[in-house]
């Protein structure tokens, strides 16, 4: 057998010499558009991976990371030009036709999408969706892809595989679309991973969980090329380390000596910029997006306990009929109480109940038992117009702002809709420009669409349009979690500025320890739908008492800095 045919089987043959580079990069550069408007985006880059090794590539958002990892996988889009040289495993990629490409796409090399919220098929079961790279690459009968799509949720830590392979991702957590998504990946065992912000939206737990496979990956000769924002994930996996920025790698060198001692002052402000214990009650960057010395914040309004809540959460419970008939409960018996200037941080496994406890104090969902009063006042017991006139009080920030937008409308357009009626159109047109300014955003931003928005602009619109109302509650549902390590630490003191100088009040839900032990004044534990454990913050990261937040605490990546080198505390210790 001869010609194309010849050579896409050749290109699924693998070999992957022990010592050579599975994949190289050389002088690899990406350009989108021509002439005047040409932007080159990755500016002449170089690296290389070999098998059983993972090279993790980290940097703030649009520094060319991402579109380095869809150009090595042959996705980098319409419009753009790719010049360098690419090799996998003898082959020069530069010189594959889309057909050729199909043939080692998914079966020799994997990849993880970065947004699980919007790369699934809406319409399509799960189980369809991990199924089709084994159709398409010839995986035994359906009955074996059936069952190998089982086998592959429960790799990945999805709870109830054979439902949960029945359920379109509308149906499921951010946690859960994104482990279905590594599942996909990994479903044919390439042998080289790229994974884009693998772990993103999951909790610690699972987080532990599919670092501990990709581990295993690794130690079976797989070759992995990790782009993520969370250095914790890098130091536990990576063997060596590229830092981007501008388009270029500006530091490389192996883990453990990179982060130790970093020596490009940008490395150093990724590291300075991470949340965690020792960076509470300080800024975490200053406006210019830089970190700096952190400058201590103003006090928190004092005497909480002494104060009558500004919301009760009473016995909350909600029920959900799943595909297979069952009734569950994700939210059981669920109390607590929220005081003016306070974030309560929300923290549990994918699926605790968490969101669906802040919809429920959103009123969007209605409790099947318990309620929600708010200022001593019945809240979610009301009808829909009877709360209309208090819609105010109570602002939301969700994981994905893009999603929450509507694309075809401005910026303008989407503070203008979230102002309250009233405001004539000259003071209309001033408060906008207003809310702008207090998200630390300027004019020029007002006639754009989200889609040219990058993710922390975004954010920050979504928190503007979140105050638009004057709120004295904000639900923050995961509101950092797909930004970048620098974004994030903007966004997170832009919420501790705001709650300072408006005494705004948070129910902060994430997955992410650091964030929330950063963020929270008080601490809710979730498990299963019930709270575990809850109080004060820093009593529940230094001595937990239930054995489930001892566990959550135990999965947490630790970040070695190796102090004696650098001169800095660790990032994160749980000990602190």
């Amino acid at each position: 057998m001869t010609g194309p045919m010849q050579h896409d089987q050749d290109l699924l043959t693998a070999s992957g010499q022990p010592g050579k580079n599975l994949l190289t990069a050389t002088d690899l550069r990406v350009c989108f558009g021509s002439g005047p408007l040409a932007r080159e985006v990755v500016a002449g880059i170089s690296f290389g991976v070999r098998p059983g090794e993972c090279l993790a590539i980290v940097g703030q958002s649009g520094s060319g990371k991402s579109v380095t990892a869809r150009t090595l996988i042959g996705l980098t889009g319409d419009g753009s030009q790719v010049s360098g040289r690419l090799e996998f495993d003898g082959h020069d990629l530069a010189t594959l036709t889309e057909r050729q490409w199909r043939s080692i796409r998914g079966a020799r090399i994997g990849f993880i999408l970065q947004d699980a919220l919007v790369s699934l098929d809406a319409v399509r079961p799960v189980g369809r969706e991990i199924a089709e790279p084994l159709r398409l690459h010839h995986y035994g009968r359906a009955a074996d892809r059936r069952a190998r799509v089982i086998e592959l949720l429960r790799q990945v830590g999805v709870p109830e595989p054979e439902m949960r392979s029945r359920q379109l991702p509308g149906e499921l957590s951010g946690g859960l679309r994104q482990r279905a998504l590594i599942a996909t990946a990994i479903a044919l065992d390439p042998q080289l991973l790229i994974a884009d912000e693998p772990t993103t939206a999951l909790d610690v737990t699972i987080q532990a969980q599919i670092l501990g496979l990709l581990e295993e990956s690794k130690r079976r000769g797989r070759a992995l090329i990790v782009i993520s924002h969370d250095l914790a994930v890098v130091s536990r996996l990576a063997d060596r380390v590229a830092v981007m920025r501008d388009g270029l790698i500006v530091e490389q060198g192996p883990t453990a000596e990179l982060l130790g001692h970093p020596q490009h002052p940008y490395t150093q402000s990724l590291l300075d910029a991470i949340p965690s214990a020792h960076s509470r009650g300080t800024h975490l960057s200053d406006s210019s997006g830089k970190a700096r010395a952190p400058a201590v914040l103003s006090a928190r309004p004092g005497g909480l306990a002494a104060q009558a809540p500004l919301l009760v959460a009473d016995g909350l419970v909600k029920r959900y009929k799943g595909p297979d008939g069952k009734v569950r409960t994700v939210v059981d018996k669920v109390s607590f109480e929220l005081h003016r200037g306070e974030t309560v941080g929300v923290v549990g496994e994918s699926g605790s109940g968490k969101t669906t406890t802040g919809r429920i104090v959103l009123a969007v969902t209605s409790p099947d038992e318990g309620e929600v009063r708010l200022h001593g006042q019945p809240w979610t017991s009301l009808s829909e117009g009877q709360r209309r006139a208090r819609r105010q009080h109570v602002g939301v920030v969700y994981q994905d702002p893009l999603s929450s937008f509507d694309p075809r409308w401005t910026v303008r357009r989407i503070l203008s809709d979230a102002l309250p009626a009233g405001y004539a159109n000259a003071s209309r047109a001033a408060r906008i420009r207003e809310l702008l300014h207090q998200v630390g955003l300027g004019d020029d931003t007002l006639d754009r669409r989200p889609l040219l928005l990058s993710g922390g602009q975004r954010q920050r619109v979504a928190i503007a349009r979140a105050l638009a109302p004057e709120p004295e509650i904000i639900v923050c549902d995961e509101p950092v979690s797909a930004l970048d390590v620098s974004i994030q630490a903007q966004v997170l003191d832009l919420f501790a500025d705001l709650q300072d100088e408006l005494g705004l009040s948070y129910i902060f839900i994430s997955h992410d320890l650091g964030v929330i032990h950063h963020m929270s004044d008080r601490v809710v534990v979730m498990t299963h739908g019930r709270i575990v454990e809850q109080g004060d913050a820093e009593a529940i990261f230094r001595h937990p008492a239930h054995p489930y937040t001892q566990r959550l605490l135990a999965s947490l990546p630790q970040l070695s800095l190796q102090p004696e080198l650098s001169g800095r505390e660790p990032a994160y210790d749980r000990s602190a």
